[in-house]
């Protein structure tokens, strides 16, 4: 379901959102949310597509042709490497890349590999080329199962640079795409929240509101509402200087906000309906494993400590 709904999306125009800094920031971050919000899955390949798109626009790389899902793969893990061989005008990819989502739904990859300098490129990738194959997956968990999140090994598969080396993480648009995960995130966090929504509106039209399943939904409620005026007033910042060093500051705020909404979202939802939902609830019960490891991109307190040394005066 999680491919043909992503496809769908696709062949539909609804991925073909505005690019960050062009001034509708906040439109391309309630698409990504709204998209997450109605599945996770897909709304997580959803956005890696976009932020496939965005990279290949700031870096000058090749247009993404129509119909085509993006992802990138950029992890960089030990025992997990590829190598970018430069043969005149051939560039080709040898290596195995771990944390491949979408490895057998993408049809194109921006992938990250070593140069010949030890420095650190950005490649794309026809996953259709020779010398590519997924490798069986290792995944043990429930949650964003669906993603097809496994290693890609690449055997001299033809590459095109993307950029210079080492553009990819010091272009100012890394950070709004690392904020509009933060915003899936909050998207997903709305969907895993809306059973205790419901039911607290359940039990006011009974005349039997629950104090502690309402005082759960008001903290869930105030965390998410927060988040999402953080997300916006981030937005106007990115629109307003898109090129400020400031974006690295901006985006960990946001992921820390969101995050922190997102186990209010979580833990709250648990604590005032109990196991019912989890249990019996099939949708309800994928989104919060899904969720759980989605958000588990986030580094936590060396997210926190990071944003702390910036904040720091």
């Amino acid at each position: 379901m999680t491919a043909a709904l992503v496809q769908r999306w696709l062949d539909a125009g609804e991925l073909n959102l505005p690019l960050p800094g062009s001034g509708q920031t906040l439109a391309r971050w309630n698409t990504l949310a709204g998209l997450c919000e109605l599945d996770v899955v897909a709304g997580r390949l959803a956005e890696a597509h976009a932020d496939a798109v965005a990279i290949l626009a700031e870096l000058c790389g090749p247009p993404p042709r129509p119909g085509r899902l993006w992802g990138v793969w950029a992890a960089e893990v030990p025992g997990a490497r590829v190598l970018a061989h430069d043969d005149g005008d051939v560039v080709t990819l040898s290596g195995t890349k771990a944390w491949c989502s979408g490895a057998g739904l993408c049809s194109d990859a921006l992938v990250t590999a070593r140069t010949a300098t030890g420095e650190r490129g950005l490649f794309a990738v026809d996953l259709s080329a020779p010398g590519v194959h997924a490798l069986p997956s290792n995944w043990r968990n429930a949650g964003m199962a669906g993603s097809d999140t496994r290693p890609v090994q690449f055997s001299a598969t033809p590459a095109i640079p993307v950029g210079n080396p080492g553009d990819y993480l010091g272009r100012p648009g890394f950070w709004h795409g690392a904020a509009g995960v933060g915003a899936c995130w909050l998207g997903a966090a709305r969907a895993v929240a809306s059973p205790l929504y419901r039911a607290v509106a359940e039990q006011k039209e009974r005349g039997e509101v629950d104090p502690h399943a309402a005082a759960h939904l008001g903290a869930v409620d105030a965390a998410l509402a927060a988040a999402q005026a953080l997300l916006a007033s981030t937005a106007e910042q990115v629109d307003s200087a898109p090129h400020s060093d400031r974006g690295e500051l901006a985006a960990r705020r946001v992921r820390a906000v969101v995050e922190a909404a997102v186990d209010e979202a979580i833990g709250r939802t648990a604590r005032a309906l109990g196991p019912t939902p989890l249990a019996l609830d099939a949708v309800h019960a994928s989104r919060v494993a899904d969720l759980t490891m989605y958000v588990r991109q986030s580094h936590a307190e060396k997210d926190l400590a990071a944003l702390g040394a910036l904040v720091a005066r």
